[in-house]
């Protein structure tokens, strides 16, 4: 068995799936390292509410919260991730290689240095060039991927990794340019728990009709949702204004729909002024949310700081196409133009203006872009992931480089060997 040490911050609702199901790979004996227990029941501050979310996030894995000293614990600057305890766990417990999601906090730096040359440390992040990434600069807007200082530290920073698992194409041209080789890497998508959002027997889309009726929204109205925090950089300002010029012309046939809370609600429901078509819902947890996409024809995620964007693959898990800016990190992957979704500049109410016009009233339009895309992301699903990461792993254990690019593991594939696995 290959004893696989997992450095991450805090449980987070996208990353316990793909845990459990690496945990379930076999020859790999897995235990998660958390540096902090997570802002569960607390307020976020994104939010601005209290947020628990209704799935268990410590089930099914090895794991241990590794205590953390920080006074003042969390994942908004470099110290908030202070635990003096972490490198002599991973120690003790005996761990064959590590795999550490992301850098920027004191513990998971230090992490990266101590077993750097002494156990084979491999990366998980989804940073890319548009971002710049790491530095706790979501805040900002337009963060340059370049700046001499900026891609000096990175290098040193990645030459601390032996090898990185991108989550697409932007996310791998990010490691290149900061000094990791072609065999250092191999793509394991950025997946969501895809299966959670199937609909068999057809129950949420009747859960999501019974939402649109409750809204007044009409069968013929194309719906374009957002769903996501309500803040600065995801820019709901720009959809709200976008649509409120278009319901000029089509008051029938397009409908708007908010859902989440954060600090740009209050301001979004005063500039909408109870105007008919559009509508506002309040934090929706994770159970409610495949009803959610549903009950929208397009996502649209307008921001201008976004790494990947898993909105996305969860509508499109529901058959949902999605309108994106082009500084969205899934967009190369997920959205194809006529055939996933579309792409406009971000910040250019024109260009999304164009975009969103040809759908107005055309729903079952929509609703054929969104099979499609549904289609399209099932390459991003959660078993192909795992299949992939814990292939990876091994390869680089065995080989001390990853798996070329275009290979694909047996689909059950034993990590110390190689070899397909039949076990049952």
């Amino acid at each position: 068995m290959i004893r696989l040490a997992i450095v991450t911050s805090h449980p987070i609702q996208y990353n316990a799936p793909l845990f459990r199901e690496v945990a379930r790979q076999p020859g790999l004996a897995v235990r998660v390292f958390y540096c902090w227990q997570g802002p569960a029941g607390s307020m976020d501050p994104q939010f601005g509410r209290p947020v628990a979310w209704d799935l268990p996030l410590l089930e099914g894995y090895d794991h241990v919260l590794v205590p953390n000293q920080a006074a003042d614990p969390g994942t908004h600057h470099f110290g908030g991730l202070d635990n003096p305890g972490m490198v002599a766990a991973i120690q003790d417990w005996g761990a064959d290689v590590l795999l550490v999601y992301g850098w920027a906090h004191r513990t998971l730096l230090k992490v990266l240095r101590r077993f750097h040359g002494r156990r084979p440390v491999l990366f998980r992040g989804d940073s890319n060039l548009h971002q710049g990434g790491g530095f706790h600069s979501h805040h900002r807007r337009r963060m340059p991927g370049g700046g001499l200082l900026r891609r000096l530290a990175l290098r040193w920073i990645l030459s601390h990794v032996d090898g990185a698992f991108p989550v697409g194409v932007l996310n791998r041209a990010y490691y290149q340019t900061h000094g990791l080789q072609p065999e250092q890497l191999y793509w394991v998508p950025h997946s969501i728990d895809d299966r959670r959002f199937a609909d068999q027997d057809t129950t949420l889309t009747a859960q999501a009709a019974d939402l649109r009726h409750s809204l007044g929204i009409g069968d013929q109205a194309t719906v374009l949702l957002f769903a996501g925090k309500l803040v600065p950089w995801k820019d709901p300002d720009l959809l709200l204004e976008v649509t409120l010029e278009l319901l000029e012309d089509h008051p029938d046939d397009l409908a708007l729909l908010f859902v989440g809370d954060g600090e740009r609600r209050s301001a979004l429901e005063q500039r909408a002024g109870g105007r008919r078509g559009i509508h506002f819902l309040a934090f929706q947890n994770q159970t409610a949310m495949p009803r959610i996409y549903r009950s929208g024809d397009l996502l649209v995620l307008p921001s201008w700081h976004e790494t990947w964007g898993l909105a996305v693959n969860e509508a499109m898990a529901c058959g949902r196409a999605a309108v994106v800016s082009d500084q969205v990190g899934c967009q190369p992957d997920l959205v194809i133009p006529g055939q996933t979704g579309a792409v406009f500049h971000q910040g250019d109410a024109g260009d999304l203006r164009r975009v969103l016009r040809p759908w107005i009233g055309q729903r079952t339009q929509a609703l054929a872009l969104g099979n499609q895309a549904r289609r399209h992301s099932a390459d991003w699903s959660m078993d192909r992931a795992a299949r992939r990461l814990a292939w990876g792993i091994g390869h680089f254990v065995r080989h001390g480089v990853m798996p070329k690019e275009g290979e694909e593991p047996p689909h059950t594939a034993d990590a110390v060997t190689g070899q397909a696995d039949d076990r049952k």
